[in-house]
């Protein structure tokens, strides 16, 4: 810890390592969009409810917004890193949650994919189209293996 009382944290940010010093109660959604400029995170409830500010932690899902940067120290974080359609809100969230699933998962059912992504909310109402779209590449990712995860 500095004079400051700032706590010095170093995390691995879609495979480039990043240092920075933070306070003890600084969430890891600010230190990866005000201290490493990760806009793709983003803000969206505060609570841990919406899905908006998920990034993965050693490959699971968390929300950016509960977690504390120290307590990410040491951590692989992955971070969506361009935009998608519709209006983006629900994105991060339904992105990474699904490549977490599909990691444990390669051939979910679609009563599966629902149910891991029920905590990202889609103002857009899009959910039909999410679970189409990750059961077409589960589809694809098995024909590129031959079946194989």
């Amino acid at each position: 810890m500095n004079d400051q009382g700032k706590q010095h944290v170093r995390l691995t940010v879609n495979g480039e390592i990043r240092e920075a010093w933070v306070f003890p109660h600084e969430s890891l959604l600010d230190l990866l969009r005000d201290g490493f400029g990760h806009h793709e995170v983003r803000y969206g409830c505060g609570e841990g409810v919406c899905g908006t500010c998920t990034v993965l932690v050693d490959g699971e899902p968390v929300s950016g917004c509960l977690l504390l940067a120290v307590q990410a120290d040491g951590c692989a974080l992955v971070t969506v890193r361009n935009g998608a359609a519709q209006c983006g809100f629900c994105t991060p969230g339904m992105l990474l949650t699904a490549w977490a699933l599909l990691q444990h998962d390669p051939r979910p059912s679609r009563q599966r994919i629902r149910r891991e992504l029920v905590g990202n909310l889609c103002r857009c109402t899009g959910y039909s189209k999410i679970l189409d779209a990750v059961q077409e590449h589960a589809a694809h990712a098995a024909e590129q293996t031959g079946g194989h995860a």
